[in-house]
């Protein structure tokens, strides 16, 4: 039996015995030297990145990462430069002129919150190597559904090896709460002891780490899961193509339906809601301005009698609105 609350940051008496499980799990299903867990995916990314960079050197991010890199880049105190989205030839081009740095990081999401698009990692990852930059990858829209075995895009595209750190999250496919972060055990070592979001907060309780330990058991099981969700997800965009819909370059269980006005997306997303569905209206700041958008997000248990629902209200809620 545990309680809700561990009491404490994980350096002093908030790391149990659930969390030492799932830190050795998330490893060995990784392929991993170590992991170990954040309170929140947020955490996990500006703990890491802040404690890999600093003033003497460079970080490249893409144009659209999550607002938890951006935040944990400004607070790194590096150097921050960023690249147009997806964009390798201005990457390579940055890192071939940075060699002055102490210290070049390039981050990244591998599938992006808001576009469901993926980034092209192997590239990333061969401008890494070839222009001595480390790589940092944040898998939280991946984990559990891209790759053989569900590690992410990194398994899928084969560059596990050149990520100095892959990022995580528990909330996800995982479906419970938390992050982490798997990579060497020098690396992990360094950011167990460098990272201020990992040891000044109180650790995750054991309840969501043995939720999550549960999560990956599944994932390991029933791979048919991530099959059908992705093959679910590009039928559903096809239709959406068909009905005249956006969905920009979306490639994952994630599909944008773009609209561009903020309000427009809004009156949406609310009469989608009146008829029992939710399809979020994303609008800045959360968004730049003109790229409002609604965000479909799928999960396996959809069956294509909901999507043909959501279509349906899609078409009535667009006429209405107009």
């Amino acid at each position: 039996m545990e309680g809700c609350g561990r009491g404490a940051s994980p350096l002093i008496i908030g790391r149990g015995e659930w969390h030492e499980r799932l830190e050795e799990e998330l490893a060995a299903c990784g392929l991993a030297e170590a992991a170990f867990l954040f309170s929140s995916g947020y955490a996990a990314n500006v703990g890491c990145i802040t404690a890999l960079a600093g003033k003497s050197d460079v970080i490249f991010s893409d144009a659209k990462n999550h607002a938890s890199i951006i935040d944990g880049c400004r607070l790194s105190g590096a150097t921050i430069t960023i690249f147009p989205h997806g964009d390798t030839s201005a990457l390579a081009a940055l890192a071939k002129d940075a060699h002055r740095f102490r210290r070049r990081l390039i981050v990244t999401d591998s599938v992006f919150s808001m576009d469901g698009d993926c980034a092209p990692l192997d590239d990333y990852a061969a401008i890494a190597e070839q222009h001595d930059c480390m790589l940092l990858v944040d898998e939280a829209h991946a984990t559990g559904i891209f790759g053989a075995e569900g590690r992410g895009l990194a398994e899928q595209l084969h560059v596990e090896d050149a990520c100095a750190v892959r990022v995580g999250t528990l909330s996800k496919a995982l479906g419970s709460s938390g992050g982490f972060v798997v990579g060497p055990q020098h690396v992990i070592d360094w950011l167990a002891n460098r990272a201020r979001s990992y040891f000044f907060s109180t650790a995750p309780p054991d309840a969501c780490a043995a939720a999550a330990m549960e999560a990956l058991e599944i994932i390991r099981r029933q791979p048919e899961r991530r099959r059908r969700l992705l093959e679910r997800a590009a039928e559903l965009r096809d239709v959406c193509r068909a009905h005249g819909w956006n969905v920009g370059s979306s490639s994952s269980q994630i599909i944008p339906i773009y609209v561009g006005d903020p309000r427009r997306t809004m009156d949406l997303a609310a009469r989608l809601r009146s008829e029992g569905l939710l399809v979020p209206g994303i609008r800045p700041p959360s968004v730049p301005h003109g790229e409002s958008l609604l965000r479909i997000s799928l999960c396996y248990h959809h069956e294509w009698e909901h999507c043909t629902a959501l279509m349906d209200a899609l078409q009535r809620a667009a006429s209405s609105v107009d």
